[in-house]
């Protein structure tokens, strides 16, 4: 789930910006311990709210506001880029030169399209190593500069390939329909949207990291997720269960579930299964197997799709506003014309940062009822559950330096999961077994 305001706004035209996602590694073998082992039970252990070390909390908070920074100045930058892009007429030149070579439309958009969309790309590069710097200098990042790269250039390829095709879907829509392009380039996308989102787990993923079928490595891991299966009253198969090798590039712990149909699989960071027991495993399992059963990914690309929409509409309008006050400095003919792209994305760009609470908001919902589920099917399977997910909550929040008490702002532009205090607390104190209530999902 944690993916996926990402990928509705990529398929929709923000992909041509968007840049590859760092993510974590698996480890070889976790230790044999019986799925009900390791389950904190002194007074001492118990947890209520998130408080990490002192020294940790420090570097959290050193963490989070150089991360909050970066965030506004890179959105900043990337606006100016595009602003940029327009002053010195770029994209003209670019359409120029597409039209000498070919009147034939298709030919000018294969000339056009990945021109702009690597121009842009490659003057936003200041902004990529400027935040994998930033996660090196905190030790979240262990990728070396030239896997890192790597990376760049394949997320650069994909980047051209779809956005080409958006390209040509948007000025395809647009020239057919002027005034009501927004609306058939909204309905035109959803198709693309579902095919990446479809193809993602099985082609786009293993770009990027190696998966395994998680019961090579960790059959004790797998036979304690199969009791959670069967707790929920669902089957997944052992074939849809994965070890992702997420520590070939950062220290961070982390798991989701993706794709949908016969791509839909469960997949758990490597550095998940080495700093986490098999009873919080279980737990974050759980969690990831409440998205699957509670059916957020349709849900929350449902809602996600529809704020698009509205974004979409206020783009059309406000790029309408552009163009009739700099269209003849920036030598753009109207909005038919390829070189009206730069202002399209610029104030889908800046829509897309201005929504960004919006699809928080949405995000975070999600994920509150899915760490419900995760507590209620691992209750009366791992003893403690309560204590065991707030135990892996103050672990990962101290792994992955996250924020120990952002204020509301910061919840509302960073946060697409409850924050970990919120989560920590919520975990430590839910309990309807105690007080003669039925539980909300797991009966």
């Amino acid at each position: 789930m944690k993916q996926l305001c990402a990928i509705v706004l990529v398929c929709f035209f923000a992909l041509m910006l968007a840049h590859a996602q760092s993510s974590a590694s698996p480890s070889p073998g976790a230790p044999a311990a019986s799925p009900t082992s390791a389950a904190p039970d002194s007074a001492q252990d118990v947890i209520l709210e998130y408080t990490p070390p002192p020294a940790q909390f420090a570097q959290a908070k050193a963490y989070s506001h150089a991360h909050y920074t970066h965030f506004f100045i890179n959105a900043l930058y990337g606006l100016l880029v595009l602003l940029f892009v327009l002053r010195w007429r770029i994209a003209p030149k670019f359409r120029n030169l597409a039209e000498r070579v070919s009147s034939h439309r298709f030919a000018q958009l294969i000339i056009f399209a990945p021109l702009t969309l690597l121009t842009i790309n490659f003057l936003t590069i200041p902004s990529d190593v400027w935040d994998e710097t930033l996660q090196r200098a905190y030790g979240l990042s262990v990728q070396t500069w030239p896997a890192w790269f790597t990376d760049w250039l394949t997320n650069m390829i994909l980047m051209l390939i779809i956005g080409t095709i958006l390209v040509a879907i948007l000025y395809g829509v647009i020239r057919r329909s002027p005034n009501r392009w927004w609306l058939y380039f909204w309905m035109a996308s959803i198709p693309v949207l579902l095919i990446v989102f479809f193809i993602q787990p099985v082609i786009i993923d293993p770009l990027f990291f190696k998966f395994s079928p998680l019961a090579d490595t960790q059959p004790v891991l797998v036979s304690g997720i199969e009791r959670v299966t069967h707790r929920g009253g669902i089957d997944i198969p052992r074939a849809r269960m994965f070890l992702m090798n997420a520590s070939s590039k950062t220290t961070t712990t982390n798991a989701y579930v993706t794709g949908f149909g016969s791509s839909k699989r469960v997949v758990i960071w490597d550095n998940t299964v080495k700093k986490a027991t098999i009873p919080e495993t279980l737990f974050v399992f759980g969690h990831e197997m409440g998205h699957y059963v509670l059916l957020h990914i349709p849900k929350e690309m449902s809602i996600i799709s529809c704020l698009i929409l509205v974004m979409f509409y206020l783009g059309y309008r406000l790029a309408n506003w552009m163009l009739a006050r700099g269209a003849y400095q920036w030598d753009i003919r109207d909005i038919k014309d390829w070189a009206s792209l730069p202002v399209l994305i610029f104030v889908i760009s800046l829509l897309s940062l201005l929504c960004t609470p919006a699809f928080n908001a949405v995000s975070r919902h999600f994920e509150h009822e899915a760490d419900r589920y995760g507590i209620e099917v691992i209750h009366g399977i791992v003893p403690n559950a309560n204590q065991v997910a707030a135990h892996y909550f103050e672990k990962s929040g101290e792994t992955n330096l996250s924020d120990p008490d952002p204020n509301w702002f910061i919840k509302a532009w960073f946060f697409d999961h409850p924050t970990r205090p919120e989560r920590v607390h919520f975990v430590a104190t839910y309990d309807p077994w105690s007080q003669n209530k039925a539980p909300e999902y797991v009966k």
